[in-house]
């Protein structure tokens, strides 16, 4: 089964024509399929519409949030619902082309858990699409996962990607990112884009500003969730020594006679080892508190597994 999940946001003129063209895309494959529209809250009278078409449609459900609480949530929300084996992401604005389904799909099958759709003709103003260059590439340095449009939200799935998912705040994003970082197989595929014909883009500087964040965030939590010391401890170790270097330096100039005691530098070596042994026990701490939560998981994974006896 296919699910095809839809976050909308004021979209009342474009959901309709949107799914025409998911079950143009759709039927040809022969399998069966859903669409989960997630209203985010929308006050154009967008939900009146959906309501029209999930009573012509027995496959189409909605789900509303309460107030526009963002994309992520709106994601969240949708992946909570779905019932296929393989999920689609697509944005309600009408600008990605439902008949690439099938490629992704097909993509899907060659192994690969996540296909991340990737708009080589971009149709969007430079205003958009230089901020977005800037944020593929910082993110790809410091994430380790390389693809050239990180941000798009047409994207194909095996379940367990989405289950496995917890997104907030901004972070659908990073979707890819967060799945790379669970182990899973990423990458990505040329997808038609189209010019946007209704509503207006919601995105703007401030979001990238917000994303670097939240890219910090993503990093931590791949890189250093189960290991906090290697980040932490690492920093308090090369401010220790720097810190220690200073104060070796200042000692060999007391000891040549001269005063230290007015100096500068003698406050940046004391204030760098002080910083410096506060980080590394911030890591011991995390570290005593990462290995209580793993130790508790794996006890409530044991107990919640009822097993009565293994044999062989």
């Amino acid at each position: 089964m296919i699910s095809v999940v839809v976050p909308v946001y004021n979209e009342a003129p474009s959901v309709g024509p949107l799914l025409d063209e998911l079950r143009s895309a759709l039927e040809p494959l022969g399998q069966i399929w859903e669409v989960i529209y997630v209203d985010d809250g929308s006050v154009d009278g967008t939900f009146a519409t959906l309501m029209q078409i999930h009573d012509d449609f027995e496959n189409v459900r909605i789900v509303r949030l309460r107030r526009n609480f963002g994309k992520a949530a709106a994601l969240q929300a949708g992946f909570a619902q779905v019932r296929g084996d393989v999920v689609v992401t697509i944005d309600g604005d009408l600008q990605d082309d439902p008949a690439e389904i099938p490629r992704l799909l097909a993509k899907l099958d060659e192994g690969y858990d996540l296909v991340s759709g990737w708009k080589t003709h971009r149709r969007d103003p430079l205003s958009r699409r230089l901020p977005s260059k800037l944020f593929n590439w910082v993110t790809g340095r410091l994430s380790g996962l390389r693809m050239h449009d990180l941000n798009c939200g047409f994207k194909a799935y095996r379940a367990e990607v989405v289950r496995g998912l917890r997104i907030y705040g901004e972070l659908h994003r990073y979707i890819p990112v967060l799945a790379h970082y669970q182990g899973f197989r990423v990458t990505e595929l040329a997808v038609n884009h189209r010019p946007r014909e209704h509503g207006r883009s919601r995105y703007g500087v401030e979001r990238y500003l917000r994303g670097f964040l939240d890219l910090l965030t993503v990093t931590f939590m791949g890189r250093y969730s189960h290991r906090p010391l290697h980040l932490f401890g690492g920093l308090g170790i090369i401010l220790t020594l720097i810190g220690g270097a200073v104060l070796v330096y200042l000692t060999v100039v007391k000891l040549a006679g001269n005063a230290i005691g007015q100096r500068p530098l003698l406050t940046l070596g004391v204030l760098l080892v002080v910083v410096g042994m506060q980080f590394l026990s911030l890591g011991l701490l995390s570290e005593l508190i990462t290995s209580h939560h793993e130790q508790r998981a794996l006890e409530r994974d044991q107990r919640d597994l009822h097993v009565e006896e293994i044999v062989g």
